[in-house]
């Protein structure tokens, strides 16, 4: 499902505004599905759990990735699809997971911290409203100059980045991997040590790097016994797959023709075109691309899901319920897959398939407690049921994630005085607003100051 202006790639995207270039967060179940499978065997090495790291896809063509606190790591799309290889972009991840399981950023100095603090209190609402599906709230925080600020505070100094690559190489080898990838993926910003700073990519401002690191890590690296580990076929194939959908949503149509031309009947061509002609407008002949991808592979639930989804969003929710349908069958476990044939449910309307939305939701949400986009078709699904309490307490969730308290705690409260007392419900509600007032307070203390 896709809820954005420029791209949604396949279920959730969210706009973050921003002065000078638009970018986006980007919730996909195909693209994090790979993510996870290139990074849980790194930070299983790093002794993190999977669980614990959030992977999260910044909408731009910049090559960067960047870590925060709370164990995030953010891929800009640029980097996916620069990437030549999976060990490439995994070299990438096992130097961000590094950072992470260095401290670095808890490391920073005490004055940086203190200057920095509003900033990033600022940044922290914003960017849990953005990560929860709540783009206006967020962008209406973040939009100004000081996000940008940002960026120069998780700059990291060479012996963070030193450091980081020795973990790497380290996480790499403990779990198979050849850490050649690290070095394939830093050649290509060697060149950039003689330009300006103005010139230089996103990513050679926050890592400094060198020629002569560079050198140490291939020195490294050439005593590994995982060297000459080189991604399989299947491996690379699916990366450029994905590839092939990232590009088909982020850059233009036109675009995307002259990139994936007509004669190319690879996989990844044929993907970046089927959405390229949906968001021209070209329904019909997308879908008759997405068909033929179907055809190809029937078992792949990602080119189902793309078929739902531009049913769905053309108004067709009728036919979106099918695919969508195919989708959840051949990745039952997925929430994002989940959502989007609850939603084809509930636009449909009728009642079983009311019925059958919420418990999709509900179990979507066990898994994904902070998709405020979940928890508001929750709250369309109660209310087609004339279940006006549930229907407003699903919003006040949704407002909680979405990090809105005022609005989250307003609804849990004629959420309450609607639920029976002392149910799990009831006390949801009295939880929220347990959590939600002393912060509002406080916020109010914290502005008359």
């Amino acid at each position: 499902m896709i809820r954005a202006s420029i791209a949604l790639i396949s279920c959730l995207v969210v706009m973050v505004a921003a002065p000078a270039h638009a970018q986006s967060l980007i919730r996909d179940a195909e693209i994090e599905a790979m993510l996870y499978d290139y990074g849980d065997p790194l930070f299983r090495a790093a002794g993190l759990r999977s669980e614990d790291i959030g992977i999260y896809i910044v909408a731009d063509n910049s090559m960067n990735a960047f870590v925060t606190r709370g164990q995030n790591v953010f891929l800009n799309t640029g980097i996916i699809l620069e990437a030549d290889t999976p060990n490439q972009l995994q070299g990438v991840m096992a130097h961000e997971t590094g950072h992470i399981s260095g401290g670095h950023l808890l490391r920073m100095g005490e004055a940086q911290s203190q200057a920095m603090t509003t900033m990033f209190l600022t940044m922290g609402v914003g960017l849990l409203a953005v990560l929860a599906g709540a783009p206006d709230a967020g962008a209406a925080v973040m939009a100004s100059s000081q996000q940008f600020a940002a960026l120069n505070f998780m700059t990291h100094t060479r012996v963070q980045e030193s450091n980081a690559d020795q973990a790497a190489i380290e996480f790499m080898e403990t779990a198979g991997i050849s850490p050649e990838g690290i070095v394939g993926f830093f050649e290509r910003f060697r060149h950039e040590e003689v330009l300006a700073e103005r010139q230089q990519s996103p990513y050679f401002r926050t890592h400094p790097l060198s020629s002569a690191r560079i050198a140490a890590l291939r020195k490294k690296i050439s005593e590994s016994d995982f060297r000459d580990y080189r991604d399989s076929p299947e491996e690379i194939a699916r990366l450029q797959l994905v590839q092939g959908k990232i590009y088909g949503f982020l850059e233009t149509p036109q675009r995307v023709f002259r990139v994936y031309k007509r004669d190319d009947d690879s996989m990844p061509a044929r993907y970046a075109r089927a959405v390229a002609l949906y968001r021209s407008g070209a329904l019909d002949k997308a879908v008759e691309e997405v068909d033929s991808l179907i055809q190809s592979d029937p078992d792949y639930p990602y080119f189902h899901e793309l078929k739902g989804q531009m049913y769905f969003e053309s108004g067709k929710a009728d036919l979106a319920i099918e695919p969508y349908r195919k989708s959840v069958e051949l990745e039952p476990d997925q929430p994002l897959l989940e959502v989007g044939l609850a939603q084809s449910l509930i636009r449909h309307g009728e009642d079983d398939e009311i019925e059958e939305a919420i418990g999709l939701l509900k179990k979507s949400l066990r898994a994904e407690h902070d998709n405020s986009y979940a928890w508001y078709q929750l709250s369309l699904a109660y209310n087609a049921q004339g279940k006006t309490s549930l229907a407003q307490l699903a919003v006040a969730e949704q407002s909680f994630a979405s990090g809105d308290l005022r609005r989250a705690a307003m609804f849990a409260h004629r959420a309450k005085e609607g639920l029976e007392t002392g149910t799990l419900d009831w006390r949801r509600a009295s939880d929220i607003l347990s959590v939600s007032e002393p912060m509002l307070r406080a916020a109010a203390e914290q502005r008359r100051r």
